[in-house]
């Protein structure tokens, strides 16, 4: 069958990662995108023209207050002749980085404006993007403090992890008018080309009553480190880099946001590839108040990154000391451009807004490379049940799927037995992880009676 672009619609579009990554398939054409804030709405408009292959309508507003027949009409399209809708719902709520207020915050709620849309457009596919956290949140948080661990009643149901990925699997399943089928896959970008270590949960729903399969990653370590391969197999391509991604870029006036001088004071102690523990311990302490009785890793703090491994996941403000991004040999913050190379966003998209609204455009995108490797998968899956002439399969899979690909990747110690590791991209690190047992996982999300 001779190949043909579907049409799109984009939800929470934000910095447009998704979007772009989708177009460079070649296959999708976004006809019309969702977003609140007005300079990344600005943002888009000036790059529509260049890099969309349509005229693109941008429906600037909380999607709250949207119709979505609506943008149906404007796109002029029927319900049920979309190919595919996509959108990445706010995601901070269900971040483990975060305070956890899953759907007790507003901005929880809208994965269920995501699944209004569905309900009305009754997209063909539909791809939700979000972060790995989503799959273990609970419809109300409850204090670590008052869990059954540390004295309290047992949880209650919606208390449960896991709860909010089921109640929206739940409301999916009883879509009036259209029955479809979701695959959740736990990916990490870096695994698929990325210079970036990103870890994204896709759910692809389809109501056709297909099994959608993501593919096994193409990149894992390179063979002259000291660890194993993650997937091992003979194609495997090395990580890409952050050296890949920025070591050719020159600028004349970047566009940063920079650590104040006090930061910059103990980053100057620190070696690239290194964080906060090559700091003499009073430092230590003088320097990060009561995080440094903290438990966990901290890897953040005071953190200069190495030329020779991916980036750690791009945050929104990479000047704060807790996930700073300092580059590996000038006493600064990565830049916006920068940004944009880890992120794979063109070189030559341009950017509105303050100059923090200019990085959370970048630090909260989808990576573009996860677009592209996501759309190839729909689009093959859109050409079969086209070539079978849009009939839905008489059979529908016994449940949803949770499958794990890897997502969690280390690429290096930062700390062991009292001694303090440097990444020297000059010499090699010295230790490393042992290949991880767990390559592929599925996991069912079965229907609630």
């Amino acid at each position: 069958m001779p190949s043909r672009k579907y049409k799109v619609v984009s939800l929470f579009s934000g910095g447009m990662g998704l979007d772009l990554g989708l177009e460079k398939t070649g296959r999708f054409n976004t006809v019309a995108c969702v977003e609140r804030e007005h300079s990344f709405c600005e943002t888009i408009r000036k790059n529509a023209a260049k890099h969309f292959s349509n005229d693109l309508h941008v429906f600037e507003g909380d999607i709250s207050n949207l119709d979505a027949n609506e943008v149906l009409r404007t796109c002029g399209l029927k319900p049920g002749e979309l190919d595919l809708l996509v959108g990445g719902p706010p995601c901070q709520s269900f971040s483990t980085a975060g305070k956890r207020g899953t759907t007790q915050d507003h901005r929880g709620t809208m994965l269920w404006q995501f699944l209004r849309f569905v309900e009305v457009l009754r997209p063909r596919f539909f791809l939700m993007e979000n972060v790995r956290g989503l799959l273990s949140a609970a419809l109300r948080h409850r204090h670590i403090a008052d869990r059954p661990n540390k004295g309290g009643p047992p949880l209650h149901v919606d208390e449960q992890p896991g709860s909010v990925i089921q109640s929206f699997a739940n409301d999916l399943r009883n879509l009036e008018g259209s029955a479809y089928h979701m695959d959740i896959f736990e990916v990490n970008a870096v695994n698929y080309g990325a210079p970036q270590l990103r870890e994204r949960v896709l759910c692809i729903g389809n109501r056709f009553n297909s099994v959608v399969n993501f593919p096994d990653p193409t990149h894992g370590l390179a063979e002259h480190n000291s660890q194993m391969s993650l997937f091992p197999k003979d194609d495997l391509q090395p990580w890409a880099t952050l050296r890949d991604a920025i070591g050719d870029l020159q600028e004349d006036d970047p566009v940063i946001m920079d650590f104040s001088p006090r930061k910059k004071k103990y980053l100057e102690m620190v070696p690239p590839g290194s964080n906060w523990r090559s700091l003499p311990v009073e430092i230590q302490k003088e320097s990060m108040g009561k995080a440094w009785l903290a438990k966990g890793g901290r890897s953040g703090w005071w953190r200069r990154l190495s030329f020779d491994l991916p980036c750690p996941t791009l945050v929104t403000m990479p000047n704060h000391a807790s996930t700073s991004l300092c580059h590996p040999l000038e006493l600064r913050a990565l830049t916006l451009r920068e940004y944009c190379r880890i992120q794979e966003f063109p070189d030559d998209w341009e950017f509105c807004g303050k100059t923090s609204e200019q990085y959370a455009q970048v630090g909260n995108a989808v990576p573009v490379r996860l677009g592209t490797v996501a759309g190839k998968v729909i689009a093959e899956n859109l050409d079969l049940v086209r070539k079978r002439k849009w009939s839905v399969l008489p059979t529908m899979p016994e449940a949803f799927r949770i499958v794990y690909v890897q997502s969690h990747v280390r690429t290096r110690q930062w700390f062991k037995g009292g001694e303090t590791f440097i990444w020297d991209d000059a010499i090699d690190a010295k230790p490393s992880y042992a290949s991880p047992k767990t390559k592929r996982k599925t996991s069912a999300i079965k229907k609630k009676q």
